[in-house]
Formats: structure tokens, C-alpha cells, sequence
């Protein structure tokens, strides 16, 4: 039995070994290989697709310099969106609750914009430390407060993320844990209940 509705969130651990490496790595199983033949099977096709439409939305508002990240993004994306499903299924681990890990892919992508921004483009990326047309007394502590926006910016949304992902999973356990307590009594109420907690899944998995 569950002594706390957080202890979802702690990786469990199987004969010793943690099994958030296998949430991690099973996505990849999932995906089956293509291959080199003209005429392939119809779920390698569909994927294909699906791929393609994905990476050509992802790289649409991008000019052709940066369309050489498509692999990274594309990869990343559809990487993320197949942990989030699978973790809404029972009994399962979601690895993106956890702030280490949304921390290790958002520190070093970040990392990398402001780099090469700074390689590239180095007068635009410096000029968006201080908005056009500031006072000049304002210089100063607004350049201060973008440096500092700018450092913080992985942080925050790799909080917002963990939270918006934490809070969700939290409803659907505290809601599907009323809906079991009111059946055997009120089955009306526990039959709105099951409404709501079926309209939280539909969010979730626009979440996910």
C-alpha cells in the first residue's frame, strides 16, 4: 500500500538497480528500426511520416543555419513526448517529474544558445541585455536584471515543467482515489467524479 501519494515520485528500485534508467531507455525499444529497402511495412511508413510532418513543424520558424539541429530537436522532442505518455499509464514511472533530469537537458541546450549566440551574432545576442530606447540611469540596473533573467531562465522553466507535470499526476491520483471511496457510497457523485478525472487525463495528455 502507498503511504504517501508523493512516493509516486521517488524512483523505485528493483534488486538494487533503479529502474528510472529503464523508463529512460525504453522509449528507444519502442521505435522499430528502419530500414534501407524501397517498399517498407506500413507502422515503419506511418512513422516515417509522422517524423517527417513532426521535423518539418519543428524547423519551420528556423532559417536553413539552423535547420542542422533538426536531429537533436526532433530527437529530444519525440524522446520526451513517449516518456510523458507512458508514464500517464498504471504502474508506471515518469522520469520527467524528476528536476534532475528536465535540469540535465535544459542546462546544456541552454548552455549551447547562449554560446553560439554569442560566437555568431555576437552584437544581437549582447543586445538583448538592454532593451532599445532605455534611459541612460536605467542602464545599468537593467543590464543587471537581463544577465540575471537570462542565468536563471534554465531554473525556472525547469521547475515550471517538473511542477506542471508533478501537479498533474497528483490530481489524477487524488481524484481516482476519491472516485474509489465514493462508490460503494455515493455512486452518483463517484460516477461525476470518474468524468472528471477522465477530462484531467485528456489535459494531461495534452501535457505529456
Amino acid at each position: 500500500m502507498m503511504v504517501s501519494f508523493f512516493d509516486q515520485f521517488a524512483s523505485p528500485l528493483y534488486l538494487g538497480i533503479p529502474l528510472i534508467a529503464i523508463a529512460i531507455t525504453l522509449p528507444w525499444v519502442l521505435y522499430p528500426t528502419p530500414s534501407s529497402r524501397w517498399i517498407n511495412n506500413r507502422l515503419i511508413t506511418i512513422q516515417g511520416w509522422l517524423i517527417n510532418r513532426f521535423t518539418n513543424q519543428l524547423m519551420l520558424p528556423l532559417n536553413m543555419e539552423g535547420h542542422k539541429w533538426a536531429l537533436l530537436l526532433a530527437s529530444l522532442m519525440i524522446f520526451l513526448i513517449t516518456i510523458n505518455m507512458l508514464g500517464l499509464l498504471p504502474y508506471t514511472f515518469t522520469p520527467t517529474t524528476q528536476l534532475s533530469l528536465n535540469m540535465g537537458f535544459a542546462v546544456p541546450l541552454w548552455l549551447a544558445t547562449v554560446i553560439i549566440g554569442m560566437r555568431n551574432q555576437p552584437t544581437v545576442a549582447l543586445g538583448h541585455l538592454l532593451p532599445e530606447g532605455t534611459p541612460i540611469p536605467l542602464i545599468p540596473v537593467l543590464i543587471i536584471i537581463e544577465t540575471i533573467s537570462l542565468f536563471i531562465r534554465p531554473l525556472a522553466l525547469g521547475v515550471r515543467l517538473t511542477a506542471n507535470l508533478t501537479a498533474g499526476h497528483l490530481l489524477i491520483q487524488l481524484i481516482a482515489t476519491a472516485v474509489f471511496v465514493l462508490l460503494p457510497m455515493m455512486p452518483t457523485v463517484a460516477i461525476l467524479t470518474a468524468t472528471v478525472l477522465f477530462l484531467l487525463t485528456l489535459l494531461e495528455v495534452a501535457v505529456a
